[in-house]
């Protein structure tokens, strides 16, 4: 398997807590490219979800579908920084379990 250096991060949340996100991510240096950091991006989407048994959801109410706008961030961060970034995200996200993707990156425009 080849090496790589970088993942992406796919962070879904509501858009209330984007700017706390942010400053997360720029504490853990997440989203550092180059001669820049705070990079990210982000796109509105609709998200859906059933609670189950035993819950404690954000949104929504148990055994029932709910939908509710949502942010997609995007975000680049080392490989061997993602733990520390996922607790920073976890730390400010609302969610009982959100839903963050990490997807190791086979190269990156820094490459």
């Amino acid at each position: 398997m080849h090496s790589f250096s970088y993942c992406k991060l796919e962070i879904f949340l509501p858009e209330t807590h984007l700017k706390e996100l942010q400053k997360a991510l720029q504490a853990v240096d997440a989203g550092h490219i180059g001669k820049y950091d705070s990079c990210m991006s982000y796109s509105p989407v609709i998200g859906c979800w059933r609670p189950l048994e035993g819950c404690n959801p954000y949104i929504g109410s148990y055994g029932n579908i709910s939908t509710a706008p949502e942010f997609k961030v995007e975000v680049t961060c080392r490989k061997e920084r993602v733990k520390e970034t996922l607790a920073a995200i976890k730390k400010v996200h609302p969610y009982e379990e959100p839903v963050i993707n990490v997807i190791p990156l086979y190269m990156t425009g820094l490459d």
